[in-house]
């Protein structure tokens, strides 16, 4: 199955989701010209929908009710959209997907707490399902989302950092939206607890491929492939899988250390970490780390039903790793 077949197998739901939105960016019942122009920027703003794509087909490998997992749907994107506001609030990032951020346009103050308001709407769409579950599964994402920024965070320019400590941080960070995603479809859905815990399973596995995957395009993508500058991560001082790999292979002097560090010109730096990632093998080896946890995911999918919905969240790992931006 490719990414479009994907996509239009459930289409009404995605439309469902900007329905969702368009709304929210609508209502005027309590809200000002400055707040409808903020809703409408950081709504039309595009991207993949991933987490309404996991939402949509998880719910409906069983009892497939239809208005419950477009509000799942939409409240799993939503929230992504908060952490967004948020990241790029706390980085002073001026470009989001090659679009100016809220934080650049109105401010890093008035960021942060348009991404609480996001957060707040989000709940509202997890309210709307009318499972107590669900509100709950919420709840503990937004916990473990807040963790991982934490972690990042405190150990931001930390030289000694392992890999166990990445994997935990971007389980909370990215990871956990895709099991919410997950997770919640199929208890929408009606699952048994087992195949609700293997739908919670690969969410996650897929939420780590995903955001591996993430970090090697960090260093391979163009700038306007990613919508960011290039190895934003490492400039900010976020060790990541390929940064980690660097620092293995290369023990020496060191651009990542150097970075780190706040030694030297860091344009010179990331250029000097890009060359050593392209005359070496890290960036194969991240690739098949990424492929291990996409693997993962697949086996967490071999009880479930047999049908189209199982073959586009099969479709979905695969399309993680091979994805370019």
């Amino acid at each position: 199955m490719d990414v479009k077949q994907v996509y239009s197998l459930v289409k009404e739901g995605l439309v469902g989701v900007e329905e969702n939105f368009k709304t929210l960016a609508a209502d005027k019942s309590g809200a000002f010209p400055e707040l409808h122009k903020m809703l409408e920027h950081i709504l039309c703003g595009g991207g993949k929908v991933v987490r309404p794509l996991l939402a949509l087909h998880s719910g409906s490998l069983y009892k497939y009710q239809h208005e419950k997992l477009v509000y799942m749907a939409s409240a799993s994107e939503l929230m992504h959209i908060a952490t967004l506001v948020h990241d790029d609030a706390i980085d002073k990032a001026n470009v989001r997907r090659g679009r100016a951020t809220i934080n650049s346009i109105w401010g890093v103050d008035r960021a942060i707490i348009f991404g609480d308001y996001l957060f707040a709407k989000a709940a509202q769409f997890a309210v709307a399902t009318g499972s107590l579950r669900v509100v709950g599964l919420f709840a503990e994402t937004l916990e473990a989302i807040s963790h991982g920024e934490l972690r990042q965070g405190f150990s931001a320019y930390q030289i000694n950092q392992t890999f166990d400590d990445y994997l935990e941080r971007i389980t909370g960070k990215t990871a956990a939206l895709f099991a919410l995603a997950t997770e919640g479809g199929a208890v929408l859905g009606e699952a048994s607890e087992e195949n609700i815990q293997s739908m919670r399973d690969y969410g996650i596995n897929l939420g780590i491929s995903f955001q591996i995957v993430d970090d090697i395009l960090d260093f391979t993508a163009s700038e306007k492939e990613l919508g960011k500058p290039v190895a934003s991560d490492l400039i900010q001082g976020t060790m990541t899988l390929p940064s980690m790999m660097l620092l293995e292979r290369f023990p020496g002097d060191n651009p990542v250390r150097r970075i780190f560090n706040q030694e030297g010109d860091s344009r010179e730096n990331v250029k000097e970490a890009i060359d050593l990632l392209n005359g070496s093998d890290i960036i194969e080896d991240c690739y098949k780390m990424a492929s291990e946890y996409s693997e993962k995911a697949r086996r967490n999918l071999d009880n479930m039903p047999d049908t189209k919905n199982r073959e586009a969240l099969t479709a979905l790992a695969d399309f993680v790793v091979k994805r370019n931006k």
